[in-house]
């Protein structure tokens, strides 16, 4: 690629401000931050925004304009926005409304909301693309995969529809067979052991691709990516960088459910919609890839990111090729939902003002808990491990006599506790307790499944 050639200002190309990376003045982003005292009413509730204090748990519930008679057990789904976010989110509103211009032009938001996922991360900002959701990320990541002759992709029988449709389009583009492995019969019993050796034997000499899931949607297992990853640095070993397996992982149940970050996890790529248990913008996400690892896709939609450069010979100014650091020139351009996008920040940090490790072990004290309680019942099967290793925030639960369609609603319209079904062809009740429910509402989930026949 040449980078020699001139380079073309943001303005001259489109007439706009968006493209680049600059940096974005300091007081914008804390302008509409937590911390910053704000006489603006809520524009949710129409009231002054509730004090919060990130050490009280009823301060962080009260940052949400959730119905306060129902116990939010399906929170996560599609994330309600917290008060910071929601005054970030009506500021950017206000700012492109009032002078669209100026307000797109005049600073680059965009990578402030990159420098944030990067920091939550542990990652590097040039790493970090931004996308719309999981599903956008996904299809941006097998969508671009380059894979040579005779190299295969695996995966397994347990991740969502929207990782094998995008392996699916991979495999009718490139030839490239897909293969999947189940790793584990009984995800009740499941072992760390068995999912890292039952994922090792389907690995192939001419591997590129091992696309997982961290936390299951259907079932709940958390997969020791860890362990996976381990494991896939010593089958590399040998292999030219080119043949090198690259761990993909589909990472939306863990992000914001789990404190791990990118590094600890060993992986290549980790994509995540950002609008689930991190309490993100609806209709954000992340698509982060470890440094040389993003030689290995190609851009899927031209980027308004990065820099550009005239092709050699072209010096009528007809022909643009982007270049830059993969999570620049990976982020789909056009344009966005840019009060959302650029109000993803705050979600970051709403967190890390709580602390990542006290959320996680907020999750995991009310998972825990509601797995032993519905353990407990003798008309429920719990299908997610009771061991928090292998778990993370999502308990599924069958209950007998009763599908989970109905359980759901039955919850909802007789006990004010909200739920949700697995979309799978194994249908479960499912519950994601977190920082919106407390434990005195687990006990009243565990009360309320009892009572169903």
């Amino acid at each position: 690629m040449d980078h020699q050639g001139p380079r073309v200002g943001r303005r001259r190309l489109l007439g706009t401000g968006l493209l680049g990376a600059g940096a974005l003045a300091g007081a914008a982003l804390t302008g509409c931050t937590s911390d910053a005292a704000s006489p603006a009413r809520d524009p949710a509730t129409g009231k002054q925004p509730p004090p919060f204090d990130p050490q009280d748990w009823e301060s962080v519930r009260a940052q949400f304009p959730l119905d306060p008679s129902h116990a939010q057990f399906a929170a996560y789904v599609l994330a309600a926005h917290p008060a910071p976010v929601r005054r970030a989110i009506e500021e950017h509103r206000r700012g492109l409304d009032t002078d669209t211009d100026a307000y797109l032009h005049g600073e680059d938001r965009e990578n402030a909301v990159r420098e944030a996922a990067a920091d939550y991360l542990g990652a590097d900002a040039p790493d970090v693309a931004l996308t719309d959701s999981t599903t956008m990320g996904l299809g941006l990541l097998y969508g671009g995969m380059r894979l040579l002759p005779g190299q295969d992709v695996l995966t397994t029988e347990h991740d969502f529809y929207a990782t094998h449709e995008s392996l699916r389009l991979l495999a009718a583009r490139t030839g490239a067979p897909v293969r999947r492995v189940r790793l584990y019969d009984d995800p009740a019993t499941a072992s760390a052991d068995e999912i890292v050796s039952r994922l090792r034997a389907g690995i192939g000499p001419r591997t590129r691709v091992v696309a997982i899931t961290w936390v299951h949607s259907g079932t709940g297992v958390r997969t020791p990516v860890r362990a996976i990853a381990d494991m896939i640095a010593e089958a590399n070993r040998d292999r030219d960088a080119a043949d090198r397996a690259l761990l993909c992982v589909d990472g939306v149940h863990g992000l914001g459910a789990v404190a791990d970050e990118v590094a600890e996890l060993g992986c290549d790529f980790l994509v995540a919609g950002t609008h689930k248990w991190l309490f993100g913008p609806r209709g954000t996400g992340v698509l982060w890839g470890r440094g040389q690892a993003w030689d290995a896709m190609l851009p899927v939609i031209p980027t308004f990111s990065g820099r550009l450069d005239l092709q050699a010979g072209d010096e009528a100014g007809r022909s643009y090729r982007p270049y830059g650091p993969g999570g620049l020139v990976a982020t789909p351009g056009g344009y966005h939902s840019f009060e959302h996008r650029w109000a993803l920040g705050e979600a970051f940090a709403f967190h890390r003002e709580i602390g990542r490790e006290r959320v996680a072990a907020r999750i995991t004290e009310q998972a825990t808990r509601l797995k032993a309680g519905l353990a407990a019942l003798p008309n429920v099967r719990l299908v997610t491990p009771r061991s928090p290793e292998l778990s993370a925030g999502l308990v599924c639960c069958e209950i007998d006599g009763v599908d989970a369609p109905a359980a759901a609603g039955r919850l909802r319209r007789d006990h004010r506790i909200v739920t949700s079904v697995t979309p799978y062809q194994e249908v479960y009740l499912r519950f994601g307790p977190g920082i919106v429910t407390t434990p005195e509402q687990v006990d009243q989930a565990v009360k309320a499944v009892s009572t169903l026949r």
